[in-house]
């Protein structure tokens, strides 16, 4: 099975600290829906948004191509977690009623993927994918976050980190676009939360992978001074970047 895996690498580090989608974001997702009867979440991850889709819909089928990721997926009784690639589902044509995709569509082949999603889409139904970019706490802990991100391992981040880059703006998506909402990931953390985040990047594991250091060494001791005491539970933001849409035939 090939597949640009950048995460099965630091597949627990991913899951325990990525941060969680708003609710509001799959209130949007079920209101496309035609019928809440099954959902496809593709490149699930670790399971983080199908938990949230199985509470809008009866069914989530729950695909990646990373067995180590699917290893760290949350059970749940209304979620199906199966291995399969983005671009060969293995679902039955016409049988789903929104596909989704949670900070991965920027990995995949898109012709063939998005012939997989109209092949397997019902009737009026939808695909929506979001990712969001980089988190934003203070004017003083954000030039430390954009100093790891753009200046020590910006040269290993994969060449499709680009779309994120743009906002998903300029990324190809051939569908009857439906409009989308604002909206922001926010979490309430602490200092010992904060910083083991950016080991989930992928040019963090790359950086690692090339040189044999953690790059997140290099800025721990600036970043912990701009945020001040360790205890304080500081409010962390992320902007959500997202298309939504439908076959247009």
């Amino acid at each position: 099975m090939s597949f640009k895996d950048h995460f099965s690498g630091h597949a627990a580090v991913y899951a325990s600290f990525r941060p969680s989608y708003p609710p509001a974001l799959f209130d949007f997702v079920a209101a496309l829906a035609p019928r809440h009867t099954l959902v496809w979440d593709c490149a699930t991850g670790n399971g983080q948004a199908a938990v949230d889709l199985a509470a809008r819909f009866a069914r989530v089928i729950a695909t990646d191509a990373s067995a180590e990721q699917l290893s760290h997926a949350v059970p749940h009784p209304r979620v199906e977690y199966r291995q399969a690639l983005a671009e060969q589902s293995g679902l039955a044509s016409g049988a789903v009623d929104v596909v989704t995709v949670a900070t991965a569509l920027h990995w995949f082949d898109f012709d063939r993927f998005y012939a997989e999603v109209e092949r397997v889409l019902a009737p009026g139904g939808a695909l929506v994918a979001w990712a969001y970019n980089l988190a934003r706490v203070s004017p003083e802990v954000d030039v430390q976050i954009d100093r790891l991100a753009r200046q020590i391992v910006g040269p290993y981040w994969p060449p499709e980190r680009r779309w994120v880059d743009e906002e998903y703006r300029t990324l190809p998506f051939p569908f009857a676009e439906v409009a989308v909402p604002a909206l922001w990931i926010e979490e309430e953390w602490a200092f010992d939360r904060f910083a083991p985040y950016f080991s989930t990047w992928s040019a963090t594991a790359r950086y690692r992978q090339a040189t044999g250091q953690d790059p997140v060494d290099l800025v721990r001791d600036d970043l912990a001074r701009a945020w001040g005491d360790p205890a304080q539970v500081r409010t962390v933001r992320w902007p959500v970047m997202m298309r939504a849409g439908r076959p247009r035939a």
